[in-house]
C-alpha cells in the first residue's frame, strides 16, 4: 500500500504517537486528518499536509462526519486508518482509598477499545465503497495496543483490559475485511518517550529505561511511527500484534 495520493486518518493526532505517525505520512504523500479533542486540535502545531479535525472518537457522529471529511476527495482515496488514541489512568482494583471507580474503568474501555473500534469499522466502511488498486486492496488499519495487553502492572486493570481487547479484535478484524482488502495490524508499544512521560522527573524516566533488555531507553515516537507506515507498506501483513518494546517484560510494579 502505497502512501503518495491517498487520504489517512490518525485519532490522538494531536501528540505523541499520533502526532509523529501523523506526520510520516504526510511527508510520505499522504492527506492526513488528524482526529483528536478539541483543545488538543487547537494546541497542536501545523504541519504540512496535516489537517486537525476536533473528534471524540467515542462518538459514533462524531467519528462519522470525519470520516465523510477524509473521503471527500476521490482523487485520494481514504486508505489507512492508525488509531493512537488513548487514555492511562492508574487505579488498584482495591486500594486505600476503596473499591476502582466503575465510572473510570468504563471510561477507559469506551477510549481505547471502543473508541478504537469505532473508528476502524466507520473507516472501513468508507474504505470498502472506494476502488480497489491493483492487487485488490482497499485499505489498511493499525490499532494501538500496548506491553500492558500481556504484562499489566498493579494499578493497570483497566488499561491493561481496554488493551488486552484490541489485542483480541486484531485477527477477527482481519477476517472480517479480508473480502473487502483491508488488512488490520496492531502495534503494541512498550515505554514511550510520550508526553505523558513530560512530567516525571529525569531519574524515574532513567528507572523506566533500565528496565528494557536493548536498547537500553524509552522507545520514541518516530519509532512508532516508522513501524506503522512499514506495515502499511507491507501487504503480506495482516491479523498481527507485533511488540516495539526493546524485548521488554514489565514487572508486576
Amino acid at each position: 500500500m502505497q502512501t503518495a495520493h491517498i487520504s489517512a486518518i490518525v485519532t490522538g493526532g494531536a501528540s505523541g504517537l499520533g502526532a509523529a505517525t501523523a506526520a510520516a505520512l504526510a511527508d510520505g504523500g499522504a492527506r492526513v486528518y488528524a482526529l483528536d479533542l478539541p483543545d488538543a486540535c487547537s494546541a497542536a502545531p501545523a504541519v504540512d499536509g496535516v489537517e486537525y479535525v476536533p473528534t471524540d472518537v467515542t462518538s459514533e457522529a462524531e467519528v462519522r462526519a470525519a470520516v465523510a471529511t477524509a473521503s471527500a476527495d476521490a482523487e485520494r482515496p481514504l486508505r489507512v486508518v492508525v488509531n493512537c488514541a488513548g487514555i492511562g489512568p492508574s487505579a488498584r482494583i482495591l486500594g486505600k482509598k476503596g473499591t476502582h471507580s466503575i465510572d473510570l474503568y468504563r471510561k477507559v474501555l469506551e477510549v481505547n477499545l471502543l473508541g478504537t473500534f469505532v473508528v476502524m469499522t466507520v473507516a472501513a466502511e468508507a474504505m470498502a465503497a472506494t476502488e480497489p488498486d491493483a492487487d485488490g486492496q482497499r485499505g489498511v488499519v493499525v490499532n494501538t495496543a500496548s506491553v500492558a495487553a500481556y504484562d499489566g502492572q498493579v494499578g493497570q486493570a483497566a488499561y491493561s483490559s481496554s488493551k488486552g481487547g484490541i489485542v483480541g479484535l486484531t485477527l477477527p478484524a482481519a477476517r472480517d475485511l479480508a473480502q473487502y482488502g483491508i488488512r488490520v495490524m496492531t502495534i503494541a508499544p512498550g515505554i514511550v518517550e510520550t508526553p505523558m512521560l513530560a512530567t516525571v522527573s529525569e531519574e524515574f524516566r532513567a528507572g523506566l529505561a533500565a528496565g528494557v533488555p536493548f536498547p537500553q531507553r524509552l522507545a520514541r515516537p518516530d519509532e512508532y511511527a516508522r513501524l506503522a507506515l512499514a506495515i502499511v507498506d507491507h501487504d503480506y501483513l495482516n491479523g498481527e500484534v507485533v511488540r516495539m518494546d526493546g524485548a521488554l517484560r514489565m514487572a508486576p510494579r
